[in-house]
C-alpha cells in the first residue's frame, strides 16, 4: 500500500515538472553510507559504500529519463585518501573501482574522472581511466566521477597549469596578469567544457559543501536531504526538482 502511495506521488510531481525548467548538470554529494550501515545491520562501513554504490545505477537511470545531460557524483575527497582508516579505505577504493567498470560495462554513459589522478593508487587509475577510454564515444548522459578530488586542489592545478603554459611560452607575467580571467581558470578545471551545475544535492542531512566544486557552485541551487545516499528515492530525487524549479535564479544580479 504505501509502495502504491509513493508511486501515485511521484506521477503527481512528475506531472508539474512537464513543462519545468530541469538542471542542465546536477551534482550529488553521496553522503552517508557508514551511517546507513550501522543503522541497519550494525555492520562495517564496506556494507553501506557496496550499497550506495549500486544506488548509482539506479540513479542515472532516472537522469536518463528525465534527459539531464550532466551529473557529478562525489565519491571520494582527497582528504579521504589521509584521513579514513586502512581498512575502510582499501575497501572503498575496490567499490569504487567496480562502479567504474559497471558502467564501462553499461554501454549508456561517457565516464570521466574528475580528480587528483596522481593520488590515486595505480590500479583505481587504471580503471578509472579504463572507463573513460571505453566511453568517450558514447553520445549519452556524462557522468563525472570525482574522487580524490578536493575544490581547492582543483583551482590550485588550474591556477599552475596556466602558469606552467604561458611559462613555456615565453609570456611575461605583465602580460599573464592582463590575461588571467576567470574564463581562463575554468578552461584549466577537471569540468572544462561542461556546463557549471545547476543543482547540488546532498544526502544524509548534512547542510556543507565540503570543498565540492568550489569553483563551479558559484551560482548552483542547494539541495539538503535527509536520506541517507543508499535509501534516496526516486521521489526523493523528484521533489529536488521540483524544488529547483520553483526557485528564481539570480546568477549573482
Amino acid at each position: 500500500m504505501r509502495n502504491l502511495i509513493y508511486r501515485i506521488y511521484e506521477q503527481e510531481i512528475l506531472r508539474s515538472l512537464k513543462n519545468a525548467e530541469l538542471p542542465k548538470h546536477v551534482a550529488v554529494m553521496l553522503d552517508g553510507n557508514r551511517r546507513w550501515a550501522e543503522r541497519n545491520f550494525g555492520a562495517k562501513a564496506e556494507v553501506g559504500h557496496s550499497a550506495g554504490g549500486r544506488k548509482i545505477h539506479e540513479f542515472l537511470g532516472w537522469c536518463d529519463e528525465l534527459g539531464i545531460p550532466v551529473v557529478t557524483l562525489y565519491m571520494l575527497s582527497i582528504d579521504n585518501l589521509t584521513k579514513r582508516s586502512t581498512d575502510e579505505l582499501r575497501d572503498l577504493l575496490r567499490i569504487i573501482g567496480e562502479v567504474a567498470k559497471d558502467l564501462a560495462k553499461a554501454k549508456k554513459w561517457r565516464v570521466r574522472l574528475v580528480g587528483d589522478r596522481h593520488a590515486l593508487p595505480k590500479d583505481l587509475r587504471e580503471s578509472l581511466e579504463l572507463a573513460e577510454e571505453q566511453t568517450k564515444n558514447l553520445s549519452g548522459l556524462h557522468v563525472n566521477l570525482a574522487v580524490a578530488y578536493g575544490g581547492r586542489n582543483e583551482i590550485a592545478e588550474a591556477v599552475k597549469q596556466i602558469l606552467q603554459k604561458h611559462s613555456a611560452e615565453g609570456t611575461s607575467i605583465d602580460n599573464l596578469v592582463q590575461n588571467l580571467t576567470p574564463e581562463l581558470i575554468t578552461e584549466h578545471l577537471y569540468t572544462t567544457g561542461q556546463p557549471d551545475p545547476d543543482l547540488i544535492i546532498r544526502t544524509s542531512g548534512e547542510q556543507r559543501l565540503s570543498g565540492f566544486l568550489l569553483w563551479q557552485s558559484s551560482n548552483s541551487e542547494l539541495y539538503f536531504e535527509e536520506a541517507l545516499w543508499p535509501d534516496f528515492r526516486r521521489v526523493d530525487f523528484l521533489r529536488a526538482l521540483r524544488a529547483f524549479g520553483t526557485r528564481r535564479r539570480r546568477f549573482g544580479a
